[in-house]
């Protein structure tokens, strides 16, 4: 699998929009990096669902009468692992919470989106459950960082100290990397080094600038 591996959806627009999503810890952050080192502009989801749920924010005010006061620490700020404890061994809660900030986040992406999109021709926008919530139908293309579900399990484990059962829990809170795979526009294989890694989104980046000149638009020089 190559990260050249792109499909066009439709005429490429002046600037172009690319949702960077994956599975848990298939590595998607080291990818999006790639990007942000090259100067490309990042909109990231996880930053502003944080922000949504800050004390006097909107996003948190929805979540204390859905989850009750168990979510919160004493000054009032989102206790975020006892909240992940909690979505992850309920499906129903985690769909509760998404219904719940779900169109706080989203209009706040958008806007970002937008004034990016009148700064520079090609926007990242970092989106960990970018297919579970509908997000590939608001960006130009999807680019999926690909893990075997295996080699994700292990890595998870690894990364946040979790057992067995508890890595494939939130494993299993995702559609699958493997359905994530073929919906993909650009698929990036990251079963390699970070070098390698590397070199997948350059090569992406040299194909988009040769595409641009022959269509007449320019990336700007980094």
């Amino acid at each position: 699998m190559s990260i050249l591996s792109a499909i066009t959806r439709g005429d490429r627009k002046m600037s172009l929009v690319v949702g960077v999503t994956g599975g848990i810890a298939t590595g998607k952050s080291t990818v999006v990096k790639c990007f942000e080192e090259a100067g490309i502009p990042i909109i990231d989801a996880d930053i502003v669902a944080g922000e949504v749920v800050e004390p006097g924010m909107p996003g948190l005010d929805e979540l204390k009468p859905v989850f009750g006061p168990e979510v919160l620490n004493p000054a009032e700020t989102l206790a975020r692992k006892q909240l992940g404890y909690i979505i992850f061994a309920d499906d129903n809660k985690r769909e509760l919470l998404n219904r719940s900030l779900g169109p706080f986040i989203r209009k706040e992406i958008l806007r970002q989106i937008e004034v990016m999109k009148a700064k520079a021709d090609l926007v990242i926008v970092d989106i960990p459950l970018l297919y579970e919530t509908g997000y590939e139908s608001l960006i130009d293309q999807v680019a999926v960082v690909y893990l075997p579900e295996s080699i994700q399990l292990q890595r998870l484990m690894k990364r946040d100290h979790l057992t067995s059962i508890e890595a494939q829990q939130r494993i299993n809170s995702q559609m699958t990397i493997e359905e994530k795979s073929k919906r993909a526009d650009i698929l990036c294989d990251n079963q390699g080094t970070i070098e390698e890694v590397k070199k997948q989104v350059q090569e992406w980046r040299a194909k988009r600038k040769n595409e641009d000149r022959e269509t007449g638009t320019k990336e700007p020089p980094i």
